[in-house]
């Protein structure tokens, strides 16, 4: 490959719903078919970016069940006929309190039953391209993250963030699983991996290791 031929997959964000989460529209370049990963909400805009990019949707993909990643998922699944898939199971409950918590932050939400639960070490297609699928729970219980490794690329949802990580106060959260989840199942894919988290801005890995108050090598070392 030189160095100026058409990467695999590329991949723009689009911040939705009133808390800024991070939708992302990936596609392979070779079919020009797409997913989004997370459709939270407005959808119009969504839609609107697929079609400037000239993108098919075939599918959704979900990280984890909260409102701002997946309340308008199974609307906008309806709406393209394309199918759901993820995230793992043990998120089912998170997806059937939607709509409760869709008028609680002033979003739309529809509960919805994937096409496909999610398991660790399975793999989604999105046209030619091939991601890993990777449990991390700690966040929510059955959240997942995807993982290109052609693209040494990782859409984390709210596992890790730029600085910071996901939050455990929720209902079945737990912090020390969610430290085990970024030590052994997201380091491991290299600190040269960029991540697309579920707010604000990406990093890498190696970043994260060097700096970030919770999980940096040095801080969990105890120094």
């Amino acid at each position: 490959m030189t160095e100026n031929a058409t990467p695999p997959l590329k991949a723009v964000i689009i911040p939705v719903t009133p808390l800024q989460q991070n939708c992302t529209l990936l596609w392979c370049t070779k079919t020009m078919k797409g997913a989004f990963v997370d459709a939270g909400g407005d959808l119009a805009k969504l839609r609107k970016v697929a079609a400037d990019q000239g993108v098919t949707i075939e599918k959704l993909l979900v990280t984890h069940g909260h409102i701002d990643h997946c309340g308008g998922t199974g609307i906008l699944a309806e709406e393209l006929g394309v199918p759901i898939e993820g995230p793992q199971e043990e998120d089912r409950f998170w997806i059937s309190m939607l709509g409760e918590h869709g008028r609680d932050y002033g979003i739309e939400g529809r509960p919805f039953e994937p096409n496909r639960w999610l398991e660790d070490g399975d793999q989604v297609t999105v046209g030619e391209l091939v991601l890993d699928v990777i449990h991390c729970p700690g966040h929510t219980p059955g959240h997942v993250v995807f993982y290109h490794a052609p693209s040494h690329l990782a859409l984390v949802g709210d596992v890790l963030f730029r600085g910071s990580i996901g939050r455990t106060d929720f209902p079945r959260g737990n912090h020390d699983e969610l430290i085990r989840s970024i030590t052994q199942k997201l380091w491991p894919l290299g600190g040269d991996t960029r991540f697309v988290p579920g707010h604000n801005e990406m990093s890498t890995f190696a970043r994260e290791r060097a700096s970030n108050m919770f999980v940096a090598d040095q801080v969990l070392a105890g120094g």
